[in-house]
């Protein structure tokens, strides 16, 4: 998600006499307080959000995942190119961990690292959505664009698109940004959606950072991406079982 954007303003002129100008304010057109909570699952993904920096020194996000006795990170394969065995640094309310990465799969752009010295909490545990979401679907994800902190969003599923080689993409309406690659999708029940890793581009390759490309979970086979890191543990975690 590495782009350029040119922002061009608007400049709009009033002009109003210093007799026009009202002195007192009607009581009556008083702003309404506006209560827009974050709901329980909106939460728990903000808590479970992380940055991953990659050994280029750009950053990535992704989401810490319970998988029984196992925590693990999902985030996208770009962001961890590097070979199977590297060592990330993960990045949690200003805490560094080490995680290690464990399975790789760059045609559907998927990641999963092991964390090395798991969190005492925060991580969601490992419930991927039984089908590929529905348009209209509502869903949230929290991430790092760009050199900002950390961010959380909302939207909507609304379509599908094939990429070149035949796999499914699931489409959002929501915000991207570089950074938010990564980025795990969860529906309204605390399910997987799927991994982000895009945004749409236009004609003349013109960035659309509020249509977003997402990788269905369905592409992760999450016992298979455990193998290799199973077959190295010596200890055997109850995941491996």
């Amino acid at each position: 998600m590495n782009f350029f954007i040119a922002a061009v303003g608007a400049l709009l002129t009033y002009a109003q006499t210093a007799s026009a100008i009202p002195t007192q304010v009607d009581p009556s057109l008083r702003t309404v307080e506006i209560n827009n909570r974050m709901s329980s699952v909106e939460r728990r993904v903000r808590e479970a959000a992380v940055k991953i920096v990659s050994s280029s020194g750009g950053h990535g996000s992704g989401s810490i995942v319970q998988y029984k006795d196992l925590q693990l990170v999902l985030t996208a394969q770009h962001i961890t190119r590097d070979l199977v065995g590297t060592r990330y640094r993960i990045i949690r309310n200003n805490e560094i961990r080490v995680a290690t990465l464990i399975y790789s799969n760059e045609p559907h752009d998927i990641a999963v690292l092991l964390v090395e010295i798991p969190w005492d909490q925060g991580a969601i545990r490992w419930a991927p959505s039984e089908q590929v979401a529905q348009v209209g679907d509502a869903i949230t994800y929290s991430g790092y664009p760009s050199f900002h902190s950390l961010m959380s969003f909302r939207g909507r599923v609304v379509g599908y698109e094939m990429a070149s080689d035949g796999s499914l993409h699931i489409m959002l309406h929501t915000y991207g940004y570089f950074g938010c690659s990564g980025s795990v999708v969860y529906n309204e029940a605390a399910q997987i959606v799927g991994i982000l890793w895009g945004i749409d581009t236009g004609r003349n390759s013109v960035p659309v950072e509020d249509m977003i490309w997402v990788s269905p979970i369905q592409n992760l086979n999450i016992e298979l991406a455990l193998r290799s890191a199973c077959n190295a543990l010596n200890n055997e975690p109850r995941a491996c079982r």
